[in-house]
Formats: structure tokens, sequence, C-alpha cells
């Protein structure tokens, strides 16, 4: 048998031809399964062959990957079949290997020594402290292959696998069933938070965007309406068409969203579209059916208090997640199709909007709906904490490496890392340690989803966010789910 020769051609095979969307069932993932099978081998006492004939199978237990991702042990092994006679293996080592590698398949059915080493290397993370590197992997690499699968199903499906779960080797439950236990109660742990902060986000969520639909009927029912005032955006698009056609506002601000709404489900998210909708139809539900009073006619004050209360309610829907204008949608699907920036396409459309008021209500109306206009700008920007179209943030924390995977494959983010030293604490300067400090660059809507990624990891990382006026390069163009 010339497994060494044999080990190196599979190997080799699987980093050439093996997809990077198998980010668990890697060549990393073969290696370290040969490793752990031997040691396990070795401390139950397996003679050379048998532990010769236990790395055959660990090295030829995931091949089938190569063809398929459904039953492959079977695949894994007809490869075996088919190439362990070249290194020297005769049929009934053949077989015995091929019977080992079916024990793998899930649930396992290990039978003897050698299928119950192979079964427990193969499962070897659920005890260590990279669990949750390794699970991250492996739930990448589920999504991938079954879309539909969420964070909530994913969590409640690790939590039962490891409730369930019993090394079989004496040797693996000696070494690995604290941490296992540990890690499982840690999922029990997370699972309840993510289920109630879930929960509490999702209650924050609609009474924030039912808040911001209110004061922003109440903006444009009380100042911007009954005085042929615009706004930026769609809104300003709504107006002007109500204003020349005097078409019903309700139903005309709702037809010219439901385009931008569909492209959002392809630009941004599903999610976002969807409450981007609910938001809409509030404010098109509350202007046409609550009686709000008109409060002035003065114009100045109707630039000011009009804008503001309408940045107001735009400030608080964002912070939900959500959005009462789909014009940045608009503006992010013209950015992939030209060279200009979100914030020039968002002027160029105000601009063309504004013109076209100042021909139909006069210079004097248009130039004070652009006073609205900034006026809510400047509003939406503090409601929302000065968070702009792109937040540059830093991350220092003790548990970098686990952050940096889940920022690049969950979030989608591209990440510099700077080498620095953290600790030197009052009263204990001479403690410190090297570690990984991370800079990424996120849309003002992923601050919270990042913050809750990363404190996920670690509690006690120290986050700061900056502003960032403009951006070019790199991926950070691409949207990620809200």
């Amino acid at each position: 048998m010339q497994l060494e020769k044999l080990k190196a051609f599979i190997l080799e095979k699987l980093h050439r031809e093996l997809p990077h969307t198998f980010t668990y069932h890697s060549p990393h993932h073969t290696e370290e399964v040969v490793k752990h099978s031997y040691e396990l081998g070795k401390e139950e006492g397996l003679s050379d062959h048998e532990l010769a004939i236990l790395q055959t199978a660990a090295v030829m237990h995931d091949t089938g990957f190569l063809v398929t991702t459904t039953e492959h042990e079977k695949a894994s092994c007809k490869m075996a079949r088919e190439y362990l006679p070249e290194y020297g293996y005769n049929e009934d080592q053949v077989e015995r290997i091929c019977s080992i590698i079916m024990t793998t398949q899930l649930p396992q059915s290990a039978f003897d020594k050698l299928s119950q080493a192979l079964c427990d290397a193969d499962l070897y993370y659920l005890g260590t402290n990279n669990y949750q590197l390794y699970a991250g992997r492996l739930y990448r690499e589920m999504k991938h292959f079954s879309p539909n699968l969420t964070e909530d199903s994913w969590h409640e499906i690790e939590k039962s696998f490891l409730e369930s779960h019993e090394y079989f080797t004496e040797s693996a439950r000696r070494k690995l069933n604290s941490v296992k236990k540990q890690n499982l109660k840690l999922i029990k742990k997370n699972f309840k938070k993510h289920t109630e902060t879930h929960s509490d986000f999702r209650i924050n969520d609609i009474l924030l965007m039912l808040l911001g639909a209110l004061i922003a009927g109440f903006a444009l029912q009380g100042f911007l309406i009954p005085n042929n005032f615009l706004d930026g955006g769609v809104t300003g698009i709504s107006l002007l068409i109500h204003g020349v056609y005097k078409v019903d506002f309700p139903l005309v601000f709702i037809a010219v969203n439901i385009p931008l709404i569909v492209l959002a489900v392809y630009v941004v998210s599903r999610k976002f579209a969807i409450k981007t909708l609910i938001t809409i139809v509030c404010v098109s539900l509350f202007t046409h059916f609550i009686p709000y009073p008109v409060i002035t006619t003065d114009k100045l004050l109707i630039s000011i208090f009009g804008g503001f209360f309408a940045g107001v309610g735009m400030g608080l829907i964002i912070r939900a997640g959500s959005a009462m204008d789909g014009i940045e949608v608009l503006a992010v699907y013209t950015l992939k199709r030209s060279s200009f920036t979100i914030s020039e396409i968002i002027l160029a459309i105000n601009a063309i909007i504004f013109i076209i008021a100042a021909f139909h209500f006069g210079i004097e109306t248009a130039l004070y709906s652009m006073l609205a206009y900034f006026s809510a700008t400047k509003t939406v920007d503090y409601v929302v904490e000065g968070i702009e179209a792109y937040t540059g943030v830093t991350i220092i924390s003790a548990h970098s490496e686990h952050i940096k995977e889940r920022l690049v494959n969950e979030l989608g983010r591209a990440i510099t890392i700077y080498k620095g030293e953290r600790g030197f604490l009052p009263g204990k300067y001479e403690v410190h340690a090297d570690v990984d400090i991370i800079f990424t660059v996120i849309t003002r809507l992923e601050l919270r989803k990042l913050k809750n990624l990363v404190y996920s990891e670690d509690p006690k990382a120290f986050i700061f966010a900056n502003t960032i006026k403009e951006t070019a390069g790199g991926i950070i163009k691409q949207r990620s789910s809200h």
C-alpha cells in the first residue's frame, strides 16, 4: 500500500478541482481527518496495518464531493475502487475501506474500531475550541447549496445535532467531550439570545417604521402638499405629479415607488424591499385617512419645519432598516452602469425635479422647496446619528480570526488588517498582546448588523466608526442584506 503517494495525489486533486464553495468539506478538512484518525487509532491500539487502512479511508472519505453533493460517500467509494488498486491495494482492502467510508454517512453507524475512529475524526471539531470557526464554514457551505436555509434554522440544526451526538471511541470521549459540552452550552445561550434579540428587533423595527410613517405623513399633509411644496427623490416626483395633474398623492406615491421596490429585491435584498413596501403603504394610508391639520402657509416655516418633520420621519424609517424613498435604490442601480457616484446621481435627479417645479409653481416655490429638502436631509443625518452612505469601521478584538472570516463570508465586506498590540490598561500596563486590527467599509444600514456579528463573537470587542463621504474601488459597492 503506497499510502503517502495516494495521499499526495488525492490532496493535490482536491486542492485543484474542489470548488471553493466547499468552505467546510475542503482539502483542509480532509487533512484534519487524516491527522485525527491516526491519533485516535493509535490511542485505540490499532496495528500499523489497521492504521494504514484507516488513514486511507480518511484520505478518500470526501472525494465524492468532486462529483456530487448528494450521497457523496457512495461516490467516494466509487473513486476508491478506481484509484486504490493503482497504489497497491488489493480487492479485500478496497472493500474494507469502502465499508469504513460508508459509516460516516449521517447518522453515523460505526461497527468496529477503525470505523469508530474515522467517524470521530470526521466530527472532531465538535469538541474543540475552534467549533465556531468550523461551524460557520459548514453553515456557509450549506447556505450556498440551500439558499432558503436561515440562520434560525441553522442554529436549531446545530443545537439538535450536538445534543444527540456521541463519540464512539473512548479516546475521543476523553479528549473532546468536555469542550463539546461547553460548545453546546454556548450554542444554547447564543440561540436563546439570538431568538430574543431577533424578536426585539422585529418589534422595534415595526414601531420605528410606524412612527416614522406617521411623522412623515404629518410633514406631507401639514406642510408640503397644501402649499405645493416639493421634496427630493421619489417623494418629490410624487408631489410634482400630484401638483401638476391633481392625482391623489397616496396613489401616485405607491405607483412611483413600486418599480423601485421590485428593483430593490435585486439591488439590496428581499427583506429590505418588503420593509420598504410596508413603509410606503403606511405613509400612503396615513396621508389619506388621518386628517392632519394644515399648520401654516408661511413659506419659510414650511421650508424649515416641513423639511424637519419629513427628515425625522425618514430618519426613523432608515433606523428601522427600511426606506420611504426608493431614490437610493435607483442611484445604486445606476451606479453599476456609470462612473458617477451615488451623491452625484441623486443630485442630478433632484435638480431635474426642482427645475420642473420652477416652471410649474414658480422659482420662489422651487427655491423654498430646495430649502425644505436641505432641512430634511440634515435632519435625517441627525436622526441616524450622522451615518452617511458609507462608514469606515475599525474593530479591535482578541477573537479577530473568527470576526475576519465572518465579515468576509457572511457580511460580504472586504477587510484590511493592521498589525497592532492590545492591552496597556491602567494598572496593567505590562499586560499586552499582538492583535489584528480590522478595518472595513460598510453602508449606513449595515452598522447594526456588523455590531451584532462582532459582539456575538466577542462582547468585549472595541468598535469605532467614522463617516466616509465618497468611496471608490474594491467591493464596497455591493449591497448586503438588511
